[in-house]
């Protein structure tokens, strides 16, 4: 059986499986078309970070232009992409980081510090995004933005909430490592006679 609290030594591979999952949603993100949706039928606007789609009631083909053509779109683009670099070069790090068995907390200090730096990337473009895509593109009908930008904002909670923990986890270096001895409280000298 396996006890493992939140600090411990065994469950250190629990950060970098985060941060994993937070590029798998950047991923999703990344490549998903649901940024922006009709609300209801019929679907007539859909868009990704990198392009919007519209069609006609009738009509069954999309008729796609890039975002990519517009300053807002590129920036937008730019600035979660950044972002979902840097999250992987923390995650490479993290793994490096936690697999040594002398863990150096400065180094893991600095992946928070990293990862502080890519949730501020994502956030910027989170915002760009639905705010110029609001204003400058032409929106038919009821819209929303959908699940893969969802997916954006969840990967961006995921890394902020790592962020913490690897920033915070050095004050914790002896519980990981199990330097410190077990404290034992008595609640009567008679229940311990030989501390006396």
């Amino acid at each position: 059986m396996v006890v493992c609290g939140l600090a411990c030594w065994r469950c250190r591979w629990l950060l970098p499986l985060l941060l994993g999952l937070a590029i798998i949603m950047g991923i999703i993100a990344l490549a998903g078309r649901g940024w922006l949706e009709s609300e209801s039928e019929p679907y007539v606007q859909q868009a990704s970070l990198w392009e919007s789609c519209t069609r006609g009631q009738e009509d069954l083909n999309w008729n796609c232009e890039s975002l990519m053509d517009y300053g807002w779109g590129r920036a937008a683009a730019a600035t979660y992409l950044v972002g979902f670099v840097i999250l992987v070069i923390c995650f490479a790090l993290a793994v490096i980081a936690f697999s040594i068995e002398i863990l150096r907390f400065n180094f893991v200090r600095g992946i928070g510090g990293l990862l502080f730096v890519v949730a501020a990337f994502q956030i910027i473009g989170l915002v760009i995004y639905p705010v110029k895509f609001a204003e400058e593109i032409p929106l038919t009908g009821d819209n929303m933005f959908s699940w893969a930008y969802g997916f954006g904002w969840a990967s961006t909670v995921v890394v902020i909430g790592c962020a913490f923990f690897f920033c915070c986890l050095p004050n914790w270096e002896d519980e990981v490592l199990g330097n410190i001895k077990p404290t034992y409280y008595y609640s009567s000298p008679e229940r311990a006679p030989y501390l006396n």
